[in-house]
C-alpha cells in the first residue's frame, strides 16, 4: 500500500535524514551506508565514503586510539565505546566528532557490523581551546600579581564594603604586630598604637585609615605612627582606593601602607634645627636692627654713610622676614601653629595688604585691582591671614612681570568664603602645580630666570589655611598666570 513503510525502510529514512552523522560500517572498518549529515560533515558524496574505510578518514594521531577499541569490540571485550577524535575533511582541513560506537550482533550473538553516531564538536573544540587558552592566561596573571603582591614592600590589604579584612600581603602581616601586639580581629577600626603625625594623640576608631575607607574616602600619604615607645616607633604614609563592581557599585577598598620612618625623623630634625638656628638668629639680629636704626638718625653722618646703612638696614630686614618665614616652618612641623581668632573685616583687611604692597607694584609696573564688597566678616586670626594675602600678593607681583596686573577678589558664599589672587604672569607647569605648596620648592621657570625667593611663602599659606580648617588651591597655565584660590569656612565666635 502507498505511503507504508516496514520497519527496515522506516530505519533507513531515519538513519538517512538524521540531523546527526550515522554510518553503518563492517567488521574490517568498511563504511557500509552513510547518512546526509556524514556526507555533509566530510565533504564527500555517498558514494565515495562507502568505497572507503573509517581508517583512512581518521587523523593518524587518533588512529591508534580508535583502532584499538575497534577490535575489542569485535573481540566481544566490549560491545560499546566513545571517543573525540579528529577526521580529515575532503578538502584537506580537521573536523573534530564526538564519536559513539556500538556493536550489532545476529540473534546467534555473532558480530554483524557497528553503527557509528558522530556528532560534529568542531566549533566546540575551537571553543574550549580558545576557553583554556584564556584560563591559562588568566592563571599567568593571576600567578603574577601574586608574585608582585607579596614580593613588593608596600604593605597591601583589601578589606570589603562592611569593614572585613580580605587579604593582606606578607609586609602587612608583619607590621600588624607593632600596631596590635594583642592580635587583630581582622575589622578596620579595630584600635591600637596608632598616633597621630605628632607622636603624641592617639587616634580614635573614626580616624583609622582601614575605618576611613571603608566608609569610602579615597586618601593619600595619611601620615601617622606605630608604637608603643616612642623611641622606637615606626611611621607610615597609608593611600587608599575604592574598589567597584561594574555597574559603579563599592566592594570594598584597597589600602597601600609605606614605611617612612627615616624620611620623618629626618624632617623633625629638620625642623628642630631650622627652628633652633632662627631663635638663635632673630635675637642677634634684633639687636643689630636697632642699632641701625639709631645710626641712621645721627644727622651728623654723612649722606653717603647714611645711604650705605640704608642698605645694610634693608637687608637686614629682609634676613628678619627669612628668619620669620623660618620660625613659622619649626612651629608648623612642632604643631606648635596656635590661632588667636577675633571677628575681622577680610574686605578691610584685603584692602590694608594691598594698599600696602602698591608702592612695589607701581614699581615693577604693574597695576593691583580689588573687586571685593564693602564688608566680609570672618572668624580668623587677623594676622595669620593678613600673612597670607601678603604671601600671595607678593608671589604674585614677584612673578607677575612688568606690565602685567593682579587681581585680588573676595566673595562670601552661603558656607565659605572666597578668596583669590590672580596675576598675568610666567605661570606655573602643569606638572610642578602639585608640588608649589612644599617646603623650599622652587619652579623651574623661576630658577632658570634667577628670581629670588625660598620657596617657604606658599607652603607657609598653606599651613596656615589649614590651620583655619580651610583649603588653598592653585590654577595656573605657562605664560598666562596662575590664579590662587582660598577658602575658609563660616566660623562664629
Amino acid at each position: 500500500m502507498d505511503g507504508v513503510f516496514d520497519g527496515d525502510d522506516l530505519w533507513r529514512l531515519t538513519l538517512q535524514h538524521s540531523p546527526i552523522g550515522m554510518a553503518l560500517v563492517g567488521l574490517d572498518g568498511a563504511l557500509l551506508m552513510v547518512n546526509r549529515a556524514t556526507c555533509d560533515m566530510l565533504g564527500y558524496d555517498a558514494e565515495s565514503l562507502t568505497q572507503r574505510g573509517f581508517q583512512e578518514l581518521t587523523h593518524a594521531a587518533d588512529l591508534d586510539a580508535d583502532l584499538e577499541l575497534f577490535d575489542q569490540a569485535v573481540a566481544g571485550e566490549i560491545d560499546s565505546y566513545r571517543l573525540r577524535k579528529r577526521y580529515l575533511h575532503a578538502d584537506g582541513h580537521v573536523v573534530w566528532g564526538d564519536l559513539s560506537v556500538a556493536l550489532v550482533r545476529g540473534q546467534d550473538g555473532s558480530p554483524l557490523h557497528f553503527i557509528s553516531q558522530i556528532l560534529d564538536v568542531t566549533e566546540q573544540r575551537d571553543h574550549e581551546q580558545r576557553l583554556e587558552a584564556a584560563r591559562a592566561e588568566v592563571e599567568y596573571e593571576h600567578q603574577t600579581l601574586e608574585a608582585i603582591f607579596e614580593a613588593v614592600s608596600v604593605g597591601l590589604l583589601l578589606v570589603s564594603s562592611d569593614g572585613r579584612y580580605e587579604r593582606m600581603n606578607r609586609r602587612h602581616r608583619e607590621t600588624l604586630s607593632l600596631e596590635f601586639p594583642d592580635g587583630h580581629n581582622g575589622q578596620a577600626g579595630q584600635l591600637g598604637h596608632v598616633y597621630f603625625q605628632d607622636g603624641k594623640t592617639l587616634m580614635s576608631k573614626e580616624d583609622m585609615p582601614s575605618y576611613r575607607a571603608v566608609q569610602g574616602e579615597e586618601f593619600d600619604d595619611y601620615t601617622y605612627w606605630v608604637g608603643n615607645e616612642p623611641r622606637t616607633r615606626t611611621a607610615f604614609s597609608a593611600s587608599a582606593r575604592q574598589v567597584r563592581g561594574p555597574a559603579g557599585e563599592r566592594l570594598g577598598a584597597a589600602l597601600a601602607y609605606q614605611e617612612i620612618t627615616d624620611l620623618m625623623r629626618a624632617m623633625q630634625v629638620q625642623d628642630e634645627f631650622v627652628s633652633s638656628v632662627s631663635h638663635e638668629l632673630r635675637t642677634p639680629l634684633t639687636s643689630v636692627l636697632g642699632y641701625l636704626e639709631m645710626l641712621c638718625e645721627h644727622e651728623e653722618l654723612p649722606p653717603d654713610v647714611i645711604a650705605q646703612l640704608r642698605v645694610v638696614q634693608r637687608n637686614a630686614l629682609r634676613l628678619r622676614s627669612l628668619l620669620s618665614d623660618l620660625l613659622h616652618v619649626g612651629q608648623v612641623g612642632e604643631d606648635r601653629l596656635k590661632l588667636q581668632r577675633t571677628r575681622v573685616d577680610l574686605a578691610a583687611l584685603v584692602a590694608d595688604a594691598v594698599e600696602a604692597t602698591r608702592p612695589s607694584a607701581e614699581k615693577c609696573g604693574m597695576a593691583v585691582e580689588v573687586a571685593a564688597p564693602d564688608h566680609v566678616s570672618a572668624v580668623v586670626d587677623e594676622q595669620r591671614i593678613r600673612q597670607v594675602l601678603d604671601n600671595l600678593l607678593s608671589n604674585a607681583i614677584k612673578y607677575g612681570g612688568a606690565g602685567g596686573s593682579v587681581t585680588v577678589g573676595l566673595r562670601q558664599g552661603a558656607d565659605a568664603i572666597e578668596l583669590e589672587v590672580s596675576d598675568t604672569g610666567m605661570g606655573i607647569a602643569q606638572d610642578e602645580v602639585e608640588h608649589v605648596f612644599g617646603r623650599f620648592f622652587r619652579g623651574g621657570e623661576a630658577l632658570e630666570q634667577l628670581i629670588p625667593g625660598t620657596g617657604l611663602g606658599l607652603n607657609i599659606v598653606s599651613s596656615i589655611v589649614a590651620a583655619h580648617d580651610g583649603a588653598v588651591t592653585l590654577e595656573s597655565e605657562v605664560g598666562r598666570g596662575s590664579t590662587f584660590r582660598v577658602t575658609l569656612p563660616h566660623q562664629s565666635v
